[in-house]
C-alpha cells in the first residue's frame, strides 16, 4: 500500500511539472508569434521607406537634369557674348572691360561644371549603394523567413543602414541647395563687391592718413613724459597677460575638477561596498556576531565621505577662484593650499585604514574553509593595497610642495617647478598601474571565493559591486594619468605677463617686469567701483501695498500652520487605523484556522456517530456513551490521524497582502495552540518580508553601481541616488 502511495505521488509530481512546462511552451509559442507578425509590419514599413528612398532619388535626378539645362545654357550665353567681341573688336576699351567678366563667367562655368561631374558622381554612388542596401535587405528578409531566432539582429542592421542612407540623402540635398544659393548670390553680388571695395579703399587712405597726421600732432605737443622710461612710474602701471592662456588654465582646471570628482565617486563606491563585505563575510552579521577588528574596519571605513566630501569641495573652490582677468600662477593659487590640506587628511585616513586590513584579510585566511592558494591571493592583495596607499602618500608630497609655493614663506625656487609637475604626473601613472593590480589581484581573490561551498549569494552581489568600482577606478586613474602627461608642458611653462615698455615676456622674477603692490589694490577698487555704477535702483512697492501684502501673507501663514497640524493628526489617525486594520486580519486569519479546525472535528464526530448509528443496535447504552467519548477523543486529536500523504492533517490560509508585504502559504498544524499558531504566522511573514527587503536592498545597490561606473557620467550623481546620499541609502538599507 505504501509502494502504491509513493509512485502516486511521484505521479501526480511529474504531471505537475510537465504541466506547468507545458504552459511555458505555449506561451514561448505565442510570443514567437507575435514576433513574426511584428517584423512582417516592420518589413511593410522598410518597403514603403525604400519606395520613398527611390522617390528622393527621382526627383535629385530631376535636378540634376535642370542644372545640366542650365549650365548649356550659360554655355550658349557665353558663345554669343565671344561671338560679338569678336565683331567689335574696334572699340579697345569696351573689350578689356569687358574681358574681365568674361574670365569670370568662364571660371563660374568651369566650376558649375566640375561641380555637376561631382553631383553625376555623387547620385550614381549614392543609387549605387542604396541598391546594394535593397540586395541586401532582400537577402536578410529570405534569411528571416528560415531563421527565427536571428530576426532581431537582422532587423536592427536593416534599420540602421537604411537609416544612414535616408540621412545621407537628405544631407546631400540640403547641401547641394544651399551651395547652389550661395553661387547665385556670390554671382549676382560679385561685381559690386569691386567697385564698392575701390571706393573703401580710396576713403580709407584719406582718414587714416588723416589720422596718423593728427596723432603724430598731438604726441608731439601734448606728451611731457613717457613713464615707462621709469621702472619706478611703470611699476605702477597695470601688466597685460595673455588672455588665451589664462582661458587655457580655466580650461584645464575645470577637466582636473571632473576627473577629480569621478575619482571621489570611485573611491567612495570602493570604500562603502568594501564595507558591506567586511560585514557578511566572514561571518554574516545577520547570522552572528562580527569581529572587534571587522566593526572597527566597517566603522572606519563608514567615514569615507567625511574625507571625499571635503576633498572635491576644495578642489571645487579652487575651480571658482581662477578668473579670466587676473593672471594664475603657483604664487597666485592660494585656494591651492586647502585642497592640499584636505588631501593630506584622506591620504592619513589610507594609512589608517591599512593595518585593519591586513587584520580583516588574515582573519579571512584563518577559516578552515580557506585554501592555500586563497591565502597567498589575499597576501598578494594586501601587498597592492600597501603599494596603493604609497603612492598616494607620494603624489601628496609633490601636492603639498606645489601648494607650498604661493605661502610667504616658500623658498621654492622657479626653475624647480617644471621637476614637480614631471614628479606630480609620474605619481599619476603610478597610481593608475597600481589601481591595475589591485583589480587584477581581487578579480583572482573573488574566482577563488565563489568556488568555495560557503559563498552565498550576497557575497557575490558584493564582490560584483566592488570588482565595478575598482573598474572605474582603473578608468578614472587612467584618464588623470594622460591628462597629466598631455598638459605637463602648458603646467610647467612660466606664465608670461608684458610689462608696458617692454617687449619681453616674463615673471614676476624678471627683472624689468617689476610691479607695484598697490596696482591690484587700486584695480580691484576700480572694478568694484565700476561695478556699483552699473548697478540699477532696487524696485520698490508702495508703503499701502506693501501692508496689505504683509498681512495676507501673515493670514496665509497661519492658515498653512493649521492645515499643517491638521495634516499631522490626520496622518497619525491613518497609522493608527492601518495598525488596527493589519492586527484584525491577522485575527481574522486565526479565526479562519479555528473554524477549519472545529468543522473537521464536527465531520469526524459525526463519521463516528453515523457508524455507531449503522451497527450499534445491539449494543448497550454505557458502551454507546463510551464509544462516543472516544470519537471525540480521537477529533481532539487530529495532528494523529494520517492523511494522503501518511501525515499530519493541515489548513493553509488563503494568501493575504497588506502594507507589510505578502503572506504566503503559511501551513499550520492543527494540534498546535493559539498561542504557538499566531507566533508562526508572525514570524513567517516577517521572514518572508525581510528576504523581499535584502533582495530589493542589493538590486538596488547594483544599479547605482552601474549608474555610478558609466563614462562621462561625471556630474555628481554616483554619490546621490534619487536624491538621498549614499551612506544615508546603506543606512536606510539597514533600518529596513
Amino acid at each position: 500500500m505504501a509502494d502504491i502511495q509513493t509512485k502516486y505521488q511521484k505521479l501526480a509530481q511529474e504531471f505537475a511539472k510537465l504541466r506547468a512546462q507545458n504552459q511555458v511552451l505555449k506561451k514561448a509559442v505565442v510570443d514567437e508569434q507575435g514576433k513574426q507578425n511584428v517584423l512582417k509590419d516592420g518589413v511593410k514599413e522598410k518597403d514603403q521607406k525604400i519606395r520613398k528612398s527611390e522617390q528622393e532619388i527621382d526627383s535629385l535626378s530631376f535636378r540634376n537634369q535642370q542644372l545640366t539645362k542650365r549650365v548649356n545654357v550659360l554655355q550658349d550665353e557665353l558663345e554669343a557674348a565671344e561671338g560679338k567681341g569678336k565683331k567689335n573688336k574696334a572699340d579697345h576699351g569696351v573689350l578689356n572691360r569687358s574681358a574681365a567678366p568674361g574670365g569670370v563667367m568662364n571660371e563660374e562655368l568651369r566650376s558649375k561644371i566640375e561641380e555637376n561631374e561631382r553631383l553625376h558622381k555623387e547620385v550614381y554612388e549614392s543609387t549605387h549603394t542604396h541598391q546594394q542596401a535593397v540586395m541586401q535587405l532582400q537577402d536578410k528578409l529570405m534569411n528571416l523567413e528560415g531563421r527565427a531566432s536571428q530576426h532581431q539582429n537582422v532587423l536592427e542592421t536593416a534599420t540602421k543602414k537604411h537609416l544612414e542612407t535616408v540621412e545621407r540623402l537628405q544631407q546631400e540635398k540640403a547641401m547641394l541647395e544651399v551651395k547652389l544659393q550661395a553661387q547665385e548670390k556670390e554671382a549676382r553680388e560679385a561685381t559690386m563687391k569691386a567697385e564698392q571695395s575701390s571706393q573703401k579703399l580710396e576713403s580709407l587712405q584719406e582718414e587714416l592718413g588723416g589720422k596718423v597726421a593728427w596723432m603724430t600732432h598731438i604726441i608731439q605737443t601734448k606728451l611731457p613724459f613717457n613713464d615707462t622710461e621709469k621702472r619706478e612710474l611703470n611699476a605702477l602701471n597695470v601688466p597685460t597677460h595673455d588672455r588665451k592662456h589664462q582661458m587655457k588654465t580655466k580650461e584645464i582646471i575645470g577637466q582636473a575638477h571632473t576627473l577629480v570628482k569621478e575619482l571621489c565617486s570611485g573611491l567612495s563606491n570602493l570604500h562603502t561596498y568594501t564595507e558591506q563585505r567586511s560585514k557578511i563575510f566572514p561571518i554574516d552579521s545577520a547570522t552572528g556576531p562580527v569581529s572587534m577588528v571587522n566593526q572597527k574596519f566597517c566603522s572606519y571605513l563608514h567615514e569615507n565621505a567625511s574625507y571625499l566630501r571635503p576633498l572635491e569641495q576644495a578642489f571645487k573652490n579652487f575651480q571658482d577662484s581662477i578668473k579670466e582677468e587676473s593672471l594664475t600662477t603657483l604664487e597666485t593659487a592660494t585656494e591651492l593650499q586647502d585642497f592640499s590640506a584636505k588631501f593630506s587628511l584622506y591620504v592619513a585616513y589610507l594609512q589608517k585604514l591599512l593595518p585593519y586590513q591586513l587584520l580583516s584579510l588574515e582573519e579571512e585566511c584563518a577559516m578552515s574553509t580557506c585554501p592555500q592558494t586563497l591565502e597567498s591571493r589575499n597576501m598578494e592583495l594586501h601587498e597592492s593595497f600597501r603599494k596603493f596607499t604609497a603612492a598616494f602618500v607620494k603624489l601628496e608630497t609633490y601636492l603639498t610642495a606645489l601648494a607650498a609655493v604661493s605661502t610667504q614663506s616658500c623658498d621654492h625656487p622657479q626653475a624647480n617647478h617644471r621637476t614637480f609637475f614631471e614628479k606630480l604626473c609620474e605619481c599619476c601613472q603610478s597610481i593608475s598601474d597600481v589601481i591595475k593590480d589591485v583589480s587584477k589581484n581581487y578579480n583572482f581573490k573573488v574566482s577563488l571565493e565563489h568556488q568555495l561551498p560557503t559563498a552565498s549569494q550576497k557575497l557575490r552581489t558584493t564582490d560584483e559591486c566592488v570588482v565595478s568600482s575598482l573598474i572605474s577606478l582603473v578608468t578614472c586613474t587612467g584618464k588623470i594619468a594622460n591628462f597629466t602627461k598631455s598638459n605637463l608642458e602648458f603646467l610647467s611653462a612660466p606664465a608670461g605677463f608684458r610689462t608696458r615698455g617692454h617687449t619681453l615676456i616674463g615673471t614676476s622674477q624678471f627683472e624689468g617686469a617689476v610691479t607695484s603692490p598697490a596696482v591690484s589694490v587700486f584695480r580691484l577698487k576700480a572694478v568694484k567701483y565700476i561695478a556699483s555704477l552699473s548697478k540699477s535702483c532696487p524696485d520698490s512697492v508702495p508703503y499701502e501695498r506693501a501692508v496689505r501684502n504683509q498681512r495676507i501673507l501673515l493670514s496665509s501663514t497661519e492658515s498653512q500652520e493649521g492645515l499643517a497640524q491638521q495634516l499631522a493628526s490626520t496622518s497619525e489617525k491613518i497609522s493608527q487605523l492601518e495598525q488596527d486594520r493589519e492586527h484584525w486580519k491577522l485575527e481574522s486569519q486565526l479565526v479562519q484556522i479555528k473554524l477549519a479546525k472545529e468543522v473537521q472535528k464536527c465531520v469526524v464526530i459525526e463519521e463516528e456517530l453515523r457508524r455507531l448509528h449503522s451497527g450499534g443496535k445491539g449494543v448497550s447504552p454505557v458502551d454507546q456513551g463510551s464509544m462516543v467519548a472516544q470519537a471525540m477523543a480521537k477529533a481532539s486529536e487530529v495532528d494523529t490521524i494520517p492523511g494522503h500523504g501518511g501525515g499530519t492533517r493541515k489548513s493553509q490560509p488563503q494568501i493575504d497582502t497588506s502594507m507589510l508585504g505578502q503572506l504566503e502559504g503559511i501551513t499550520m498544524d492543527f494540534g498546535e495552540s493559539d498561542e504557538k499558531s499566531r507566533e508562526n504566522l508572525i514570524k513567517s511573514h516577517y521572514t518572508t518580508r525581510l528576504a523581499q527587503l535584502t533582495a530589493q536592498r542589493q538590486v538596488v545597490d547594483g544599479k547605482v553601481v552601474n549608474f555610478s561606473s558609466e563614462p562621462g557620467d561625471s556630474s555628481g550623481k554616483s554619490d546621490f541616488v534619487g536624491g538621498v546620499e549614499r551612506g544615508d541609502w546603506l543606512d536606510m538599507g539597514e533600518a529596513d
